[in-house]
């Protein structure tokens, strides 16, 4: 029973980033502007409004980011699929339509290389991978459109198949060699 209790816990903590809430809510973001707009004096007429997310300027990893986001019409897996449109008003924007959605996206860093557009307001991610791209609905925690592929994409998913990387699990290979004086 104590094993169960410690699996359930643990269980609990290991959700995806992907899918956890943002930490902060409107009345904290409200709480803490108006504390600020007494320190300068100013009233809130006075204040410049924040550029909207979309609005901000792009720093040159986002840049970067961007510059390898594969453009242009991409099939999907069940006969899906998404077009994805540099913004021309604002570099390192994207517009990612499909039936039914269209969203804003930015590019996101990530530790693992993979590329990352977010439509924060809207909770949309799109993960672009060396063989496929996805697109994950954060507020629902599922998948809106998966396997899509440009023919970059294609010929490295083709390339895997004939030349597989190696296991995770394999033991093979790793230091373990065995000496026979024979």
């Amino acid at each position: 029973m104590q094993k169960m209790i410690i699996f359930w816990m643990l269980a609990g903590l290991a959700v995806p980033a992907w899918a956890q809430e943002p930490l902060r809510s409107s009345k904290t973001t409200q709480a803490n502007a108006k504390p600020a707009a007494a320190k300068t004096g100013k009233t809130a007429k006075n204040q410049e409004a924040p550029k909207a997310e979309s609005e901000a300027k792009m720093g040159p990893d986002e840049l970067a980011i961007a510059d390898r986001v594969h453009k242009g019409h991409l099939p999907c897996e069940l006969g899906a699929s998404v077009r994805m449109e540099a913004d021309a008003s604002q570099p390192g924007y994207f517009y990612l339509h499909g039936k039914g959605f269209r969203y804003r996206m930015h590019p996101v860093a990530t530790t693992t290389g993979a590329i990352r557009l977010e439509d924060r307001k809207a909770g949309a991610v799109w993960l672009q991978l060396a063989n496929k791209s996805m697109l994950m609905d954060q507020n629902k925690g599922r998948r809106l459109a998966d396997e899509c592929v440009n023919a970059e994409q294609v010929a490295f998913a083709e390339d895997m198949k004939t030349n597989p990387p190696p296991s995770l699990i394999d033991t093979t290979g790793m230091g373990r060699y065995f000496l026979n004086f024979d």
